[in-house]
């Protein structure tokens, strides 16, 4: 089927998950590309619909509708002033919280806003081996158009939980979890991270929040150069790294 109109009423309503209030009233949420497309098909995502630009390759997709659109209504639809020849519309997994936290390492944001930030620290967590990443109340959508393109497709490869970050937190101390904040007061040398870890990062202007910080052994990055700080990015990889590290030996 060819969809030419940017009327169609399928064109409107994956339109409006552009938005985060579209999301969560469809359950649903967009990506682009044939890389994010294809990792989301490959990692076992629900495809709902999936849309190419009428003259490309069709594209295998195991489930869902498939329809092709003139190169306008793709522009429409999208995020990106140049959007590629495939988008699709996913469903949105589950991200209540759990009954019980898996071993490992669990990456927690506390308010981080920014999407390219989230995007970055989701994939860098996969890349770690994290066991989940674990967003309190205030974070951006991890299924916002922004976020998903900076997660490469990693989005699909750990669980993510939303929720009351302390209440957790305290919840996962009492099972025995180490908690480890980065915070410019906190200690340059890394505690033990043990087999069960939780890396806190805090928002990107004010940190971790106080009520957080008390809950956990604070840690600060060894700075050899002139920059007090780091991006919360950049200072989540580097910790992940380091914490990764010690509990694989």
């Amino acid at each position: 089927m060819l969809i030419q109109s940017t009327r169609n009423p399928t064109v409107k309503l994956v339109r409006s998950l552009l938005t985060k209030k579209g999301r969560r009233e469809t359950g649903l949420h967009l990506i682009e590309g044939e890389r994010l497309v294809a990792e989301a098909i490959s990692s076992g995502a629900e495809i709902d619909s999936l849309f190419v630009e009428e003259g490309r390759e069709p594209v295998y997709c195991p489930n869902g509708s498939v329809y092709h659109v003139t190169r306008h209504v793709l522009e429409s639809m999208t995020d990106t002033d140049n959007p590629q020849s495939v988008c699709a519309a996913v469903k949105t997994p589950d991200i209540k919280l759990p009954d019980e936290y898996p071993e490992g390492l669990i990456v927690a944001l506390d308010c981080v806003q920014d999407p390219g930030n989230m995007g970055t620290i989701i994939r860098t967590a996969d890349a770690m081996g994290a066991a989940g990443l674990l967003l309190s109340s205030g974070c951006a959508d991890p299924f916002g158009p922004k976020v998903l393109r900076s997660t490469m497709g990693s989005i699909y490869h750990l669980p993510i939980w939303q929720g009351e970050l302390a209440a957790e937190l305290v919840k996962l101390k009492s099972e025995d979890f180490r908690l480890i904040c980065g915070h410019l007061a906190g200690n340059e040398i890394l505690p033990a991270p043990g087999r069960r870890c939780v890396l806190i990062i805090g928002n990107e202007g004010n940190g971790v929040s106080d009520a957080v910080a008390e809950l956990c052994d604070k840690y600060r990055l060894p700075m050899f150069g002139r920059a007090e700080s780091l991006n919360a990015s950049v200072a989540a990889g580097i910790m992940m790294y380091e914490i990764a590290k010690e509990m694989r030996k």
